[in-house]
């Protein structure tokens, strides 16, 4: 029975991101300058996801709605970042915000909502 839904997912997954693709808002636009600010903001802030995930697809778009350039690592086909995730991160869950603080410390921070008001809060 698991070898139907795995398809019917991958299909599934795609047309999330061909929607997501279609309707994906314009970024905000700012100036040279101020980019290059939020840009060093951003250096700090890695996310983990899953490429046709719903959850990962409406942060992507936030982040590029805000014009963010945020690091993305694919923790579902990279086992690099998959074991990251549940080694530092503490559990496979996705999306997942790394943010290093300026002092080295480490806040994994999980929920689609969450991570999107966090950086329209931060970026806005």
């Amino acid at each position: 029975m698991g070898f139907i839904f795995k398809p019917v997912r991958w299909v599934l997954g795609q047309i999330i991101i061909f929607i997501d693709w279609v309707t994906r808002p314009k970024p905000i636009q700012r100036t040279e300058e101020a980019q290059k600010i939020i840009d060093s903001q951003t250096d700090n802030m890695v996310l983990y996801q899953f490429n046709q995930c719903p959850f990962c697809v409406k942060t992507r778009r936030q982040i590029h709605r805000l014009a963010l350039n945020i690091e993305k690592r694919d923790a579902r086909n990279d086992a690099k970042w998959n074991q990251e995730l549940i080694n530092d991160g503490g559990k496979y869950q996705v999306p997942c915000l790394k943010v290093t603080g300026n002092d080295g410390s480490v806040e994994w921070m999980y929920e689609s909502s969450e991570i999107n008001k966090f950086l329209n809060e931060k970026f806005q």
